[in-house]
């Protein structure tokens, strides 16, 4: 566990940030490729680079090696689908999908050259459960999921690549639909578990995606929504 280096993309905040936080403190060499790093400060073996998952041209500056890769940016447009713009679309999918395309183009030399390596990635339960309102972020994260079990295909044996699929979780990206005591009940009651997401829950099963307890899983979408798309309650 101690000695292994991990690409995380969008590591300054929410459940990235609780990601790095984890990985450093396990004694991982921790990469943090995002567009601000004041977060960071202070965590040992944390190297931050400036990074726009949405320039096509940008680069990263990586070790030989990654033992991992997580991608964790994200985005959240919930809009009636008549009022989704195509530029709405494209910034999902710019976010969401091709961003993660680009950063693991970028990343697969190194993690080729690895021994055996993990990449995370992250999705919604909007996408195997039909939700108003979902129709842009759906769409951009299902077309991820493709990807992950595409790639997971494609890595094999080396490279293991599996996804999480979260319902709502308390970060800041969703501070809009939680910025109220009565949101933050209302979202709670739609789950079974009657609570929303903990970004240090979804960081921990990051971290066993990402470790060896895991080593024998690849190709799977793994759900964290508190019940929400299997279980309904009478």
């Amino acid at each position: 566990m101690m000695d292994r280096d991990i690409l995380v993309i969008g590591g300054s905040s929410g459940v990235g940030l609780e990601v790095v936080r984890l990985l450093s403190s396990q004694g991982a060499r921790v990469q943090v490729a995002s567009r601000s790093g004041e977060a960071l400060a202070g965590l040992p073996a944390v190297n931050w680079q400036r990074y726009d998952v949405t320039d096509r041209n940008a680069l990263l500056t990586l070790p030989d090696r990654l033992d991992g890769f997580v991608y964790c940016p994200g985005t959240i447009q919930l809009k009636p689908f008549g009022r989704l713009t195509d530029e709405d679309f494209q910034l999902d999918l710019e976010v969401n999908f091709l961003g993660a395309v680009r950063a693991i183009r970028l990343a697969h030399p190194a993690l080729k050259a690895a021994p055996s390596a993990s990449v995370v990635l992250f999705s919604t339960v909007a996408v195997g459960t039909g939700l108003p309102y979902h129709a842009g972020i759906a769409s951009a994260k299902g077309a991820l999921e493709g990807l992950a079990r595409t790639l997971a295909a494609e890595f094999a044996p080396k490279i293991r690549v599996n996804c999480l699929a979260l319902s709502l979780t308390d970060t800041p990206l969703a501070g809009a639909l939680l910025s109220s005591e009565e949101k933050r009940r209302a979202s709670a009651e739609r789950h079974p578990l009657k609570r929303i997401g903990d970004a240090v829950e979804v960081a921990a099963a990051a971290g066993f995606l990402l470790g060896q307890d895991s080593g024998f899983m690849t190709g799977q979408g793994l759900k964290m929504d508190g019940g929400l798309s299997t279980l309904k309650l009478l």
